[in-house]
């Protein structure tokens, strides 16, 4: 098992990521539409960080239209939504996106960043999916809770 600290020397997040991060999650807590970031890891310097794009997505389908087919990617998304019981909830989740034709070191590298990922972002909770269909689901798994 590898300790927390041998894991944070491994991946690193820049201030700018760490601040970015912070400041989505406050953001987005009183959202009345989704919002999504996707980050991802620089294979070479282990960095966590966002895409270079630095979009905001606004629905599932959008990023499903930017999600790789075979590589791995952390999405983090405040999804809105009325409860069964009628009240609204904005659950703030990270998406572990991996899809299963990813090779196995690419796999590793992110299995072992997405502990220190949910801890940095601060997510509520972390949903796995392996394909851009699995997104579809992501609102009854919300509503489940």
């Amino acid at each position: 098992m590898v300790s927390k600290a041998s894991e944070s020397r491994l991946y690193t997040f820049s201030g700018e990521s760490k601040a970015h991060l912070r400041k989505f999650r406050l953001t987005t807590s009183r959202a009345k539409e989704p919002q999504a970031v996707i980050y991802l890891i620089d294979k070479n310097t282990h960095e966590i960080r966002q895409d270079e794009d630095q979009v905001v997505y606004k629905s599932l389908e959008e990023i499903g239209d930017d999600l790789p087919d075979h590589s791995p990617r952390f999405v983090l998304l405040s999804y809105p939504l009325t409860m069964p019981d009628g009240r609204m909830s904005c659950p703030y989740v990270l998406l572990y996106y991996l899809p299963i034709t990813c090779n196995a070191e690419t796999r590793m590298l992110y299995a072992g960043a997405k502990e220190l990922m949910r801890n940095t972002s601060e997510v509520g909770k972390i949903i796995d999916i392996e394909s851009v269909e699995d997104l579809e689901e992501i609102p009854e798994k919300l509503k489940s809770e």
